[in-house]
């Protein structure tokens, strides 16, 4: 069976959510998908946030990865993040998920790109062991931290108040 990638469209918008949908059921984060078609449209799409790659099977799309630009001050240039990458089960283990690291790692090279980078879920051995064989190397001495919701807006307000501490 003949892969192919291709760039998503906004006719794609609904496809998208799909997959975003069926990755996030697959993570058993479900009930967290808050996105919908306008909003993905809208920053997918006009404010050209993130861009989406499809993966094709003999032209009919059986995944998706979602990726946008970042920069690291250290290396001094641009980077991909790879923020969702899914293949649907039944086209597992056909070496497709290389096949999308290969174009990615591609789109990075094309765009001179410093790295590419993700995250991972603790309990998905199977895409750990996966990412290592790849050459990928976990962080070890970083932890990720966000803000979010209610905390993003309190510290968005200008009069908000904000515990004092002697750090930074």
């Amino acid at each position: 069976m003949a892969l192919t990638f291709r760039f998503a469209q906004e006719t794609d918008t609904l496809l998208i959510l799909q997959f975003i949908r069926e990755l996030a059921d697959y993570e058993h984060l479900l009930d967290q998908v808050v996105a919908d078609e306008a909003t993905l449209r809208d920053q997918l799409f006009e404010k050209r946030r993130a861009e989406v790659l499809f993966a094709l099977e003999d032209g009919t799309e059986v995944g998706f990865a979602l990726f946008f630009q970042n920069f690291s001050t250290f290396l001094g240039r641009a980077g991909l993040y790879l923020e969702d990458l899914y293949v649907r089960p039944e086209h597992r283990g056909k070496g497709y998920g290389k096949a999308f690291f290969r174009r990615l790692a591609a789109i990075a090279a094309e765009r001179d790109c410093g790295r590419l980078e993700w995250w991972c879920l603790d309990w998905n051995t199977p895409s750990i062991g996966f990412y290592k064989s790849l050459g990928a190397e976990t962080m070890e001495d970083w932890t990720v931290y966000r803000l979010t919701g209610p905390a993003l807006q309190r510290l968005a307000e200008p009069e908000s108040p904000v515990a004092e501490t002697d750090e930074i």
